[in-house]
Parts: structure tokens; C-alpha cells; sequence
């Protein structure tokens, strides 16, 4: 029997949740509606019992390289074991990143497991039920078939692709059918057309076949994409956990997605080996703050309502307080989402132009596109506490035996209080200690080091102050991250 490997792509950007999603902190890595962030969510929806079910192995995933460490601390929370994590140098799409996580799957030799490819960004109430449609997909995806999974719509959505479906494949799944069609996001009247006919289903953008199908369907349909992603595996670096694609192999491959690269013309020439699982199980690709509203569990007023917030004579309102009080007066469908350094509000029917917020962003240089006050780093954190002429302060938390890389800056001096923790500082040829309550300087232009020696983590204010303060004001010498 072929064995089942999860692949998870978490390269998603989520533009229309800013502002709690950013460019270099996206949707994925957020706890949206669960405890779990919503990648640790998809890993913990297979798990039966914090542990993989039979017959699957350890997942793979696959993200940009920039989020290497978010990727892994957050594997890492859930307690389950992970496989390999794939680094892409850059986005290119769905189908190169399947790709790749199928040559990495096959392992250079004949090896043909199932391939259950997951956005790491969707939400899914009903585990058992997704259990349940994989177990039915697995079994198509053996006999040979490409597998999607179409979910059975509740509004006639026009954000969606759809599937239309054919004829039932087996007479013990009735949720299994051939792929008649796919169809493009449509109009409202052609959505209500859709949902009324009952043969149409919401592209959930999940899929399942064996990986030398793929690499097949691959040769057949998108040939110079393989050649490049089989480059970009054989010449991939390895990196700890981490397994980092060729950058100039990969940089050559051709972006596409899934859908347009493989399944629609497969589904077009040879519709027998396609297949489509109806999945009823509560699903959202959280694609905007409407559709979180839509999915989430709502008071009598219809309103969603997280963190700090008072809400009068509000309803069917969605009001995200991250960091303060927010409070909310008569407003009826509403957006209000909160972070310590933005606030956005907007109609709920305009949820979809949040994007245009991002793109306002990009065009002015803000860095509220691409980061939240709090920064994560590899080795822990740092956020910005005030600021002005010639000074910053920041807040820094560094994780138990983790350390910031041996630097130095040309344009500012430091200040580092010790609140918590114990340091270790090193400042050109000197090294010591530092406890709660004390306190060294870091002349402009010295090398220096931050480490946590302890087990708690250790948390400093540090007070900068230059003619420039900007983040790229860094000359590392040695670096265990091995960041630039």
C-alpha cells in the first residue's frame, strides 16, 4: 500500500486580513479562530491523538525561505514530528512547489507515495469529516487518479472557482465523481445558478494523487517546470531541518498554479484520471474578514468579537481589539480590526478591498505592508516601544539559549537594561554577565553579541540612539542562523 505523505504549502501572503496579516508575518502563522495558528491547525486536524494515523507518514513542508523559523517553531509546538521543510528562494506558484515536494517524497528512486497537498491557511471545523473524504480520496489517488476535493457550497459565492462534477466514480462513495468541468470565478446570478443546480462545488484547492502520477501528468503537460524543479531538488542544499532549493534553478521555473498548470487540461483530455471528493466539513479558505465572520461562532447580536472590546447596539459585526480597548457604537455590519500600530474599519460588504489598503501601503514605503510592531526573529523577538529624533526604544525577548549574531552598526550606539533573564554580553574582546536590573553600553562602531545562557527567557530594553536607526544598519560577522 502506498503510503499517505501530507505536503503543506504555507507561502501564502493573505493581503485581505491586514492588518493583523502581514508580508512577512502572514495568515498562516496567525491563531485566527482556533488556539492553534492556522498552519499548526492543519497539521493537527490529520493527527489522531497527537500522533500521525497509520499508514501516513511525517508531513513535508514547503515555505519561503524567510519563514524558515516561524515554520519550524510553530511544527515544533504542535508535538507532532515533521519530515522536511523545503525553502523556496522565491514564490512561484502552486504546481513548482508540488513539484518539488514530489521529487523530495520520491527520494531520487522509484518510491510512489500518496501526495496529500494542503493549503496551510484554510480552515476546516469538522476533522472528522475531512478524515473521512481523504480516507476516499486516498483510495482514488491509488488506483492512479489526480484528486481534488470540491466543497459543497452554503451561498452562491462569487470569491470561489468552481467543479463542476460528473458521474459518481464508485457505488460505495456517492461523494466521489468524475471532473466534468472547472469553471472561473463567476457573476452573482451565475454562483446562484450554480448552487441551485447542485452539481457545482467550491474549489478547495486540496489535492491527492501519488507522487510519480504528478511527476507524470508533470512531464505530459509542463515539462520545462519539471526540468527546472528537478534541478532545483538535485542542486538543493541541506540545511538542518531544512532543505534549501537552488535559487537559480528555481528563480528559471515558470509560475503557475495547480489548476491551470495540470488539472484543468487533464480534466480536458482525460477526465478518467481525475476524480472529486465532496467535502462537507466546514471549510473557508479565510480568504477575507467577511468570510472569518461567516465561519465563525457568533453571539445573538451576530456580531464576532475578540480581545478587548465594547460593543453597543452593534450587530453582525466583526471587532478585533489586539492591544487596547476598542468600543464599538451602532455600527451594523461592520469590520473593525485593531493592532498596536493600525486600525482598520471598513463595511463587511468591502471586505475584499482590504487588498487595496496593502497596495496603498507598498506605494508610500510603509513598513506596516510587511511587519507588526513585534518582529520575530529566529532567535526570539523585538518591538518597537517609542521613537523619535536621533532615538529608538525597543523591547527584546531572546529565546533560552538562543543569541543575536556578532554585529556592529555604523550610524548608532546601544543601551541594553536587563528585566529578565540573564545575558551574556560579548563587546569587542570583553565578555560578562549581566542580571536583572543592570546595564552596558554599546559604543557606535563596537562588535558586540546578545546571548540567553539560562532556561526563561531573557527580556531587554534597548535604547538606541544615531543619526540612523533602520534595521539594515547591521554588519554581521558570524552569524548561527546563517542569515547575510
Amino acid at each position: 500500500m502506498h503510503s499517505i505523505v501530507p505536503v503543506i504549502l504555507a507561502g501564502g501572503g493573505g493581503t485581505r486580513l491586514w492588518p493583523l496579516s502581514r508580508g512577512h508575518y502572514p495568515k498562516q502563522f496567525l491563531k485566527v479562530e482556533e488556539e492553534a495558528t492556522l498552519l499548526q491547525g492543519t497539521l493537527l486536524r490529520l493527527a489522531v491523538q497527537k500522533r500521525w494515523p497509520e499508514g501516513f507518514a511525517a508531513p513535508l513542508i514547503v515555505c519561503n525561505e524567510e519563514h524558515r523559523f516561524l515554520v519550524g517553531e510553530q511544527a515544533r509546538q504542535t508535538g507532532l514530528p515533521v519530515g522536511r521543510i523545503l525553502l523556496e528562494p522565491l514564490g512561484r506558484n502552486t504546481a513548482p512547489a508540488l513539484t518539488c515536494a514530489a521529487l523530495v517524497a520520491c527520494g531520487g528512486s522509484d518510491a510512489d507515495p500518496v501526495l496529500l497537498m494542503m493549503p496551510a491557511d484554510h480552515l476546516i471545523a469538522d476533522s472528522a469529516e475531512f478524515r473521512a473524504a481523504i480516507a476516499v480520496g486516498a483510495e482514488l489517488a491509488r488506483e492512479g487518479r489526480v484528486v481534488t476535493f470540491g466543497v459543497v457550497p452554503t451561498a452562491p459565492e462569487t470569491g470561489y472557482g468552481y467543479i463542476q462534477v460528473g458521474g459518481t466514480l464508485t457505488a460505495t462513495s456517492p461523494q466521489a465523481h468524475l471532473i466534468q468541468a472547472f469553471r472561473e470565478k463567476p457573476d452573482a446570478a451565475t454562483a446562484e445558478r450554480y448552487v441551485a443546480d447542485g452539481g457545482f462545488r467550491w474549489n478547495s484547492g486540496i489535492f491527492m494523487m501519488r507522487a510519480q502520477v504528478w511527476l507524470q501528468a508533470m512531464a505530459e503537460f509542463q515539462p520545462a517546470m519539471l526540468a527546472a524543479c528537478r534541478d532545483a531538488v538535485e542542486e538543493a542544499r541541506t540545511d538542518g531541518e531544512f532543505l534549501r532549493l537552488a535559487r537559480e534553478a528555481f528563480e528559471a521555473c515558470p509560475s503557475n498554479s495547480i489548476d491551470y498548470a495540470v488539472m484543468e487540461p487533464l480534466a480536458a483530455s482525460a477526465p478518467d484520471r481525475t476524480g472529486v471528493v465532496s467535502l462537507d466539513a466546514g471549510w473557508s479558505d479565510v480568504g477575507s474578514w467577511s468570510s472569518l465572520w461567516e465561519v465563525s461562532s457568533r453571539g445573538e447580536d451576530g456580531n464576532v468579537l475578540r480581545g478587548d472590546v465594547c460593543a453597543i447596539d452593534s450587530r453582525n459585526s466583526l471587532v478585533f481589539a489586539e492591544s487596547r480597548l476598542v468600543a464599538a457604537v451602532g455600527c451594523e455590519e461592520m469590520i473593525i480590526v485593531e493592532t498596536p500600530d493600525a486600525v482598520m474599519v471598513a463595511p463587511r460588504s468591502r471586505a475584499q478591498d482590504v487588498k487595496a489598503i496593502v497596495d496603498w501601503l507598498g506605494h508610500q514605503g510603509r513598513d506596516e505592508r510587511l511587519l507588526h510592531r513585534r518582529v520575530f526573529r529566529p532567535w526570539g523577538t523585538y518591538e518597537g516601544v517609542d521613537s523619535g529624533e536621533r532615538f529608538q526604544v525597543k523591547r527584546i525577548m531572546v529565546k533560552p539559549g538562543a543569541s543575536l549574531s556578532l554585529q556592529m552598526h555604523h550610524n548608532r550606539a546601544e543601551h541594553w537594561i536587563v528585566v529578565k533573564g540573564t545575558a551574556r554580553v560579548t563587546r569587542g574582546k570583553e565578555a560578562f554577565l549581566l542580571s536583572e536590573n543592570q546595564s552596558t553600553y554599546i559604543p557606535l562602531g563596537e562588535t558586540h553579541r546578545l546571548e540567553n545562557p539560562g532556561s526563561i527567557p531573557l527580556e531587554i530594553i534597548e535604547v538606541q540612539s544615531g543619526a540612523y536607526l533602520g534595521e539594515d544598519d547591521i554588519v554581521r560577522f558570524e552569524d548561527k542562523y546563517q542569515r547575510v
